[in-house]
């Protein structure tokens, strides 16, 4: 087996962690790493071993239950040492105690800190009705902090505490600055005694480590949230300050001197469509919101409504055009196609026959195409075969078949027929 990067071609919440943890389940061949490479602690792959134990894997690899299977946090991670270590002792709770003891962590990942989180609340409150459905854990704040001040706390700084507390007392002064009628955050001392903490617990490695290990083991490449909330190619603005296409995975595998293909491409989407929170969701269906609650996903503080639709090969296509080839399809959500007769497939909008690309970094022209999904109407065939649906629509092999949460529930596609020539 060889690397596989695993990205969720929609909205996020497809099943991104029971495909990891399939692949590192499965054997007879062994993945050694599962890098994380983009996102942070909002992640929530939720995986169910076959004993019934369930973990919500954010900054840990959804691969964690099957033994010796290490985690890495890429430089494209935004690490948040105490959300990290709440996930650790959850882990620890359920029988896998070993969980730090298999992770390692870029040094030039950012930190996401307590006035990260604050601040991100404080904003969104702001918004009002306007809010765009964060997750309330400071992701984008960290990303948005670091981009306009060079000190902005980073892993390796964990390993220098005068470093580490000249980094911590900027951002929470900045944070003070900016909110001053902000909720309370810890001081800073009490931050770098728990930030210095995790870098004694975890090992913290430089970029080298990465480039040895793709050259010499085989590692998947987990995504976080999905194509569809891209920070470029999402509908600005209920989209995510992270990379959630193959790009990162891509460029890390470069750097090991590994070109493109050298990974498998595995695009996953649930048989209905679903979003979390606010924002252009053309084929939602209020009677499938009803009818089919997500046991694991519901209405969040931050977040808002878990809501559901149907499949939209139209948003899907736009999802493949953006982050290029993929090599082949998980299916997830089998069994709830078996179980009804009224899923639909949305083949077209009544007023757009495709969504269109804009240059990377055209905000505004995304916003504009977001104002324009708003009003959308969808054009439904009835699903029928998902898989053969899928793969019509999408000119893509569905190479993998998910009917429940567990590695037990997966089964492998057959090799596509030659009538289905790869989407490239």
């Amino acid at each position: 087996m060889g690397h596989v990067i695993v990205v969720d071609l929609g909205y996020g919440d497809a099943g991104k962690g029971t495909v990891v943890d399939w692949l590192c389940a499965r054997g007879p061949e062994p993945v050694h790493t599962v890098v994380r490479f983009n996102g942070g602690a909002q992640a929530a792959h939720n995986v169910v071993a076959p004993d019934g134990r369930h973990h919500t894997f954010a900054q840990f690899g959804s691969g964690t239950f099957t033994p010796g299977v290490r985690t890495h946090l890429s430089r494209f991670m935004l690490v948040d040492p105490l959300a990290l270590a709440g996930e650790a002792e959850h882990l620890r709770a359920l029988g896998v105690g070993d969980a730090l003891d298999r992770l390692t962590v870029d040094e030039l990942a950012l930190l996401t800190t307590p006035y990260h989180r604050a601040a991100n609340r404080e904003r969104e409150v702001a918004r009002g009705a306007a809010r765009h459905g964060s997750c309330g854990m400071g992701i984008g704040e960290t990303v948005a902090y670091s981009l306009s001040h060079e000190d902005a706390p980073r892993v390796g700084d964990c390993l220098s505490p005068a470093r580490l507390r000249h980094a911590l007392t900027a951002l929470h002064d900045w944070y003070r600055d900016e909110f001053p009628q902000g909720a309370p955050v810890p001081a800073v001392d009490d931050c770098v005694d728990a930030f210095t903490a995790f870098a004694e617990r975890v090992r913290v490695v430089g970029g080298d480590y990465l480039s040895r290990l793709l050259r010499t083991r085989p590692v998947v490449f987990e995504g976080a949230q999905g194509v569809l909330l891209d920070e470029w190619h999402g509908f600005h603005p209920y989209t995510t300050w992270s990379t959630t296409t193959f790009e990162n995975a891509e460029t890390l595998l470069g750097e090991a001197g590994l070109g493109r293909g050298t990974a498998y491409r595995l695009g996953v989407l649930r048989t209905y469509a679903t979003r979390h929170g606010p924002g252009p969701f053309v084929t939602e269906d209020p009677a499938l919101t009803a009818d089919l609650p997500d046991r694991h996903n519901g209405t969040g503080r931050w977040q808002g409504t878990f809501r559901v639709g149907h499949l939209d090969a139209v948003a899907l296509r736009y999802a493949l055009e953006v982050t290029g080839p993929v090599d082949g399809l998980a299916l997830t959500h089998m069994d709830v196609a078996q179980a009804r007769d009224d899923l639909r497939l949305c083949v077209a909008y009544e007023d757009l026959d495709r969504v269109p690309t804009t240059v990377k970094g055209d905000l505004a022209g995304q916003a504009a195409l977001t104002e324009r999904l708003l009003k959308a109407r969808p054009v439904y065939t009835r699903l029928g075969d998902p898989v053969a649906a899928v793969e019509d629509a999408l000119r893509t092999p569905v190479v993998l078949r998910s009917y429940g949460p567990g590695a037990d529930a997966k089964r492998r596609t057959p090799a596509p027929p030659a009538r289905i020539p790869r989407r490239r």
